[in-house]
């Protein structure tokens, strides 16, 4: 029978908030940072001082690996779920082996170079200084699971994985292109930031220095195989790798958790965890209250059939609002999802009974969620819409596209109306429409909003956030399967409820999806309506200079919402002013 414990609320009585040990298996990215160039001024104590290289982190003995040549120095954020088959590459064995990940990337960098960059499967982003050549080369995992940004002008360039261990290096001029692509999508994708002055390395990518080149070690692409093949096969592929790559992630000789909303994503995670780890199983869903929908008949159904321990957290709409400055700035480039709220908050439940946590994050992406349904409809009958692919796509994410131009001031709208779209060449690229829009959803919302909201709030919270569905052996394969696998007419992700048939109740299986819906609509109208009107119509808000302030107050008055959007317009704005009073 599974245990389930019922919270009040984030702050409930029925819980004390407790201590929570630091976790030895998550190394927070902002202790380290890189300085390249001219040196010779930087105050910083540095661990590693070399020519044109200046490395500062809070722990060197842990955080800077030198190879066993002394060839190479490394360090960064790394973690290898293939750890195993990359030790019996170098004939060590897995048993006898000590050492920790930076150690085992510098054995193979001495070993392949840059050509060991596709045998890693994990989550990554680090620097390799060659200690001969003089170059410094920083690499980033395949699917965006780490991240790395680095400065752009300048004697001194400054590299981190976090933009704020860079932020007194940079001016705080606006990149109104990434302005404009965060009104349109609620992050902001591509290699841009909200600084003009940073740049985030993409995944797969290998940036060198000095001569400022970057390569793709790995590229997403359609690559169907066995096309005629039935979903059935192609079903116990996915399966048979599914299980090999849970069964990485899992954690050794400890609980592990897992994120359970009760959708088919997370609920297969569940089930194999529960499959194959020899410890306790913890599961964590959410809900707002009485007044709102909530998905716990279903988590709670998931739970029972794995026999998980499940604990429920109901986050009050005072626990939202209060929360969101500093969940805010806990993230890089500012995440209009409302979600992060949640995320940082169950996190912090999590971290009471687990130091690992799994999540469902890449289902949709990799195998043909419903979000591809409306880009499809406009696809097949674009000559009734008259919208071209890239307005089609914009307006798919139902945030802020249509409003540009009356929400943004007319000169700030001028100088970014027509700038290229970092979506365009994904659109208009060759293959099938499906995969197409599969590939735009991994590369961009999957690394720059997705994961590298997992990765922020996870470690926040004192956590290691894996996502298997996201790990890149699965997005490869997503690429190989036939579309009509995917999403075939209304069914969605059939290849994925085929994979899992076996493992869940039908419930589960046959549900159309429905989304984690956090009630920021009725938060606006309701709860945080006077407290949002001071922080978004006032003269002196960060956003004053860019926004019509007097369309924002229309929306706050909900003055002609048909659709019943504006709550979520609102709190991407919200989140947009936050950042940017956070980071003044």
């Amino acid at each position: 029978m599974n245990k389930i414990k019922s919270f009040l609320n984030y702050n409930g009585s029925q819980k004390q908030k407790i201590s929570v040990p630091p976790n030895p298996l998550v190394e927070f990215a902002s202790s380290w940072r890189i300085a390249w160039g001219k040196i010779d001024a930087i105050a910083d104590d540095a661990a590693w001082r070399e020519n044109q290289l200046a490395i500062i982190c809070s722990n060197p003995n842990v955080q800077i690996v030198v190879s066993p040549s002394e060839k190479f120095v490394i360090v960064g954020d790394i973690w290898l779920s293939n750890r195993s088959q990359l030790l019996e590459k170098l004939g060590i064995s897995a048993s006898s082996w000590q050492g920790c990940d930076r150690q085992l990337i510098a054995q193979l960098w001495e070993c392949w170079g840059a050509e060991c960059l596709p045998l890693l499967a994990g989550m990554f982003a680090f620097a390799v200084w060659d200690r001969e050549l003089q170059v410094l080369r920083l690499a980033r995992d395949r699917t965006g699971a780490r991240t790395l940004y680095y400065t752009t002008v300048g004697e001194t360039r400054w590299i981190a994985p976090q933009l704020r261990a860079i932020a007194k290096y940079h001016s705080r001029a606006i990149d109104l292109v990434a302005l404009r692509d965060y009104l349109c999508c609620s992050f902001v994708p591509g290699d841009r930031t909200l600084w003009q002055q940073v740049r985030e390395l993409r995944p797969g990518s290998v940036l060198s220095l000095p001569d400022e080149t970057i390569s793709a070690y790995w590229e997403l692409r359609e690559q169907v195989v066995e096309a005629e093949q039935s979903l059935e096969w192609h079903g116990a592929r996915l399966r048979s790798l599914l299980d090999e790559i849970v069964r990485e992630y899992l954690p050794t000789n400890q609980p592990v958790g897992v994120f359970l909303s009760g959708g088919l994503d997370s609920s297969c995670i569940a089930a194999l965890a529960a499959q194959f780890c020899d410890r306790a199983i913890h599961t964590y869903s959410i809900h707002f209250g009485e007044e709102c929908a909530n998905e716990l008949e279903f988590s709670s159904l998931v739970a029972e059939h794995c026999q998980t321990e499940h604990h429920i957290l109901e986050i009050s709409f005072r626990d939202m609002w209060e929360k969101l400055p500093e969940t805010i700035g806990y993230l890089d480039d500012p995440i209009g999802d409302p979600l992060t709220v949640p995320n940082l908050l169950l996190g912090r439940m999590a971290r009471e009974s687990v130091e690992v946590i799994l999540n469902g994050e890449g289902g949709d992406p990799c195998f043909g969620g419903p979000k591809n349904q409306p880009m499809l409809m406009n696809s097949l009958y674009n000559s009734v819409t008259n919208l071209d692919a890239l307005p089609a796509y914009l307006l798919s994410f139902q945030k802020c596209a249509a409003d540009l131009p009356q929400l943004l001031k007319p000169e700030i709208w001028a100088a970014m109306q027509t700038e290229p779209s970092v979506f365009s060449a994904d659109l208009n690229a060759s293959g099938n429409y499906l995969n197409r829009l599969m590939a735009l959803n991994i590369k961009f919302k999957g690394a720059d909003q997705i994961l590298t909201k997992v990765n922020n709030l996870t470690q926040a919270a004192g956590l290691h956030g894996r996502s298997p569905l996201f790990d890149q052996r699965i997005v490869d394969l997503s690429m190989t399967i036939p579309p009509e696998y995917k999403l075939s007419g209304v069914v969605e992700k059939a290849v994925l409820k085929e994979a899992v048939a076996n493992l869940l109740p039908a419930q589960i299986l046959d549900r159309p999806k429905s989304g984690m819906l956090v009630p920021v609509q009725l938060g606006f109208k309701k709860f945080w309506h006077r407290e949002a009107r001071r922080l978004l119509l006032s003269k002196r808000a960060a956003i004053a200079p860019y926004f019509n302030q007097s369309l924002i107050a229309q929306w706050l008055d909900y003055e002609g919402d048909t659709w019943g959007r504006y709550g979520v317009k609102l709190w991407l704005l919200t989140s947009l002013e936050l950042w940017l009073q956070g980071n003044k």
